[in-house]
């Protein structure tokens, strides 16, 4: 089965400073009929205006991973990290038994873009950890490249959920196939171009959730087209 999930029909946030897109319900938004798939539970297109951001707050059991679409985020926690992060790199905090953050746009001028996904963790009360990852994005021509994942590599942030998140950008006209295993899910996030997946079409910051699919043909249309493909239980 395939979900589409239209983004003119997504929630929207505005405070001005902050626009948000949540795939799923998150802060002012309600719904718990769309409060997570499988282990997912948020995914927020997040837009930050220059020299501001969110403030130092808790987290505890839950994955957070970042991929930094556009500028840059500083990144300040109870650990004692401290680091700036751009495009081209994905933020990673194991929340585990409890850390507080804070996250800012740092520049002056620029804005800032990304996606902020969580994830429950495979267990409960793990030891809090952070790490930046960066990844060559000339890979992402016409393949899936991992940029998180279970099992860590280089270019990869380790995860501590079974899940993998690859991103690719696909030239006009080009097609990816991808596997799914039986019990499994796929979230697929169109970033830029429009591409169809079996067939259903999406479009920019559209979405789709995938489930019980064994094969999954990806065309992107006629423009290079960028994606997030998260396999996940």
């Amino acid at each position: 089965m395939i979900q589409l999930y239209p983004e003119r029909l997504r929630h929207k946030t505005d405070l001005g400073w902050l626009k948000s897109r949540p795939s799923f319900q998150f802060g002012e938004y309600a719904d718990p009929e769309n409060s997570g798939f499988g282990v997912m539970r948020v995914c927020n297109d997040d837009f930050v205006a220059p020299g501001r951001g969110f403030g130092a707050h808790p987290h505890s059991d839950m994955e957070i991973v970042s991929i930094i679409l556009k500028g840059q985020i500083r990144h300040e926690d109870s650990l004692g990290n401290v680091e700036i992060a751009s495009a081209g790199e994905v933020q990673r905090i194991t929340a585990g038994s409890g850390v507080v953050h804070a996250e800012y746009n740092p520049s002056e001028s620029e804005e800032l873009n990304l996606l902020q996904l969580w994830f429950m963790p495979r267990e409960r009360g793990l030891t809090p950890s952070y790490e930046t990852a960066r990844y060559d994005q000339a890979k992402l021509r016409n393949a899936l490249l991992p940029v998180a994942a279970a099992v860590p590599a280089e270019g990869v942030a380790k995860v501590e959920q079974d899940l993998t998140i690859y991103l690719s950008r696909l030239d006009a006209g080009r097609e990816l196939a991808f596997r799914q295993e039986k019990g499994r899910r796929v979230f697929l996030f169109v970033i830029e171009g429009s591409l169809t997946a079996n067939g259903l079409a999406l479009g920019t910051r559209d979405e789709a959730r995938i489930a019980d699919v064994p094969e999954l043909a990806l065309a992107a249309g006629g423009e290079e087209t960028f994606l997030m493909l998260i396999d996940l239980p």
